[in-house]
């Protein structure tokens, strides 16, 4: 009996198999920026399950987060190397490609009729599926099911890989999501928070990266002409050598884009973090801008010990600041403002305050969580009055960046309004410790954290960002290839 395959299957296939690949590649990347994997969202160091550090947490001195980040090989990373920033580009990119390509696979599979060949109809496939995996077992290869194309071990298999596991990876990936976990709290709950869902993201992908193996094993022992037949040319019965050649052309392909593409972002980092730029920009703005913080967490959730990353500014002018406890700092406002501001902290303690419990999300991977009192962003606004050409909110530290100019990072305006944006100078009811961001820092509770700028000198309301350092929107997305907004 012929069973061919449609040709939008076999296409959907292996347009599958193309972004797959990039995804694992770049998601091994971003492990590499923080490899560490815990059950418990204080990412208290000692407490990971699993970890591919190659280097010890200090006990004898201080220390910060991006300390722990490694190198990783081009071979199985992507772009390779330390290069979270362009990882992430990657990954988010390949996601939606993935993600839309499986939304029409499944459409076309539900049209067509396709799905009944791939959903199991009958709870006998069970039993069936054991005796297929005692026929592999005994080193023989089962019979297809009737007017199937495969047994019945490898239709549960393809099903619960369309059906489950493929979902599984798109939910716990969310889950990541400041700012889906910032509006939906209960949904980050669902699988632990944020580190559960990381750790149970990493078991999806090895979960496909074993189905991996084991279909490519299958598809040589059971006879690689005759399924390189099926899924490149429709049916067993064509030209099977042909099929064969294209075959492995078109996985050598693959594979030498992977290598390309690497190669060409290391090369170029900038013009590779633009062009992917456009295709996850919508998503990340939405999911940072248009999402709003209802996050309100028990004091007994407050992490152990929140960690650090960055190092404080090491200038003269800010060691004389903090050596008289920061009696004579200002935070300077201006810009496209009606009134400008220079504001002291008792300025600033003398405005309506407010005090929240929220989750700090690293781009890096790990969290914590702490309780930060201060003055709601908006408050700033309304003693300001910005200008209607005022878009973004370029926020500037005494901290310098990796390239010596001081650190800045620019922030939508629409995010000043939001009710968990605020100017912390309070954290864990005491004053703000320098690690953390002394006298003032910045929380914007639906992004990643490296956008909550610390040690906090000047805040300017511009029209745009793209005169400011290198114009990509703050000192990270300058000199680490990161995106503007980070919702996820």
């Amino acid at each position: 009996m012929t069973v061919d395959f449609p040709a939008w299957l076999r296409a959907a296939h292996w347009i599958n198999v193309f972004f797959l690949g990039f995804l694992i590649r770049a998601g091994i990347q971003i492990l590499g920026a923080y490899p560490r994997l815990y059950w418990n969202d204080n990412s208290t160091p000692g407490t990971e399950w699993l970890t591919f550090a190659t280097r010890p947490i200090p006990t004898d001195r201080p220390w910060t987060a991006l300390e722990q980040e490694r190198d990783v090989s081009a071979w199985l990373g992507q772009p390779g190397g330390n290069n979270l920033g362009l990882g992430r580009h990657w990954h988010f990119s390949a996601a939606t490609f993935w993600v839309l390509n499986g939304v029409v696979y499944v459409m076309l599979l539900v049209v067509s009729g396709e799905w009944q060949r791939l959903i199991p109809t009958s709870w006998s496939i069970f039993p069936d599926a054991w005796q297929s995996a005692l026929t592999y077992a005994s080193l023989h290869v089962p019979s297809a099911s009737p007017g199937m194309p495969y047994d019945p071990l490898q239709q549960l298999a393809y099903a619960a890989v369309v059906f489950l596991l493929a979902p599984f990876l798109i939910l716990t990936g969310a889950a990541q999501s400041p700012g889906i976990e910032a509006q939906f709290p209960r949904y980050g709950r669902l699988f632990g928070g944020r580190q559960g869902a990381r750790s149970l993201h990493f078991l999806g992908l090895l979960a496909f990266v074993a189905f991996i193996v084991v279909h490519t094993f299958l598809v040589v022992v059971t006879g690689f002409s005759r399924n390189m037949g099926d899924i490149i040319l429709g049916q067993h019965q064509a030209d099977q050598g042909a099929a064969v050649v294209i075959g492995l052309a078109l996985i050598a392909s693959m594979l030498a884009t992977y290598a390309l593409t690497s190669w060409g972002s290391r090369r170029w980092p900038r013009t590779t973090q633009h062009a992917l730029g456009r295709v996850i920009r919508p998503t990340m703005r939405a999911l940072a801008v248009r999402t709003r913080s209802r996050q309100h967490y028990p004091a007994s959730s407050i992490s152990p010990q929140l960690l650090v990353n960055g190092e404080p500014p090491d200038t003269p002018e800010y060691a004389q600041l903090a050596a008289d406890g920061f009696a004579d700092w200002r935070l300077e406002v201006g810009g496209l403002v009606e009134t400008p501001l220079s504001l002291t902290l008792d300025d600033l303690r003398g405005m309506p305050g407010q005090t929240q419990i929220t989750k700090h999300h690293c781009i890096q991977g790990w969290c914590g969580i702490a309780e930060w009192g201060g003055v709601p962003l908006g408050a700033i606004l309304d003693a300001c009055r910005p200008l209607p050409a005022a878009r973004f909110l370029v926020f500037h530290s005494y901290q310098l960046d990796r390239s010596g100019r001081p650190f800045y990072e620019a922030v939508d305006i629409a995010l000043a309004r939001h009710p968990q944006t605020i100017l912390a100078d309070r954290m864990n009811g005491q004053a703000l410790p320098v690690p953390h961001g002394a006298p003032l820092r910045l929380r914007v509770e639906t992004e990643l954290g490296f956008k909550m700028v610390k040690w906090l000198r000047r805040v300017d309301f511009v029209a745009d960002y793209r005169d400011i350092g290198a114009g990509e929107g703050g000192s990270r997305e300058d000199n680490m290839y990161y995106e503007q907004a980070v919702g996820i």
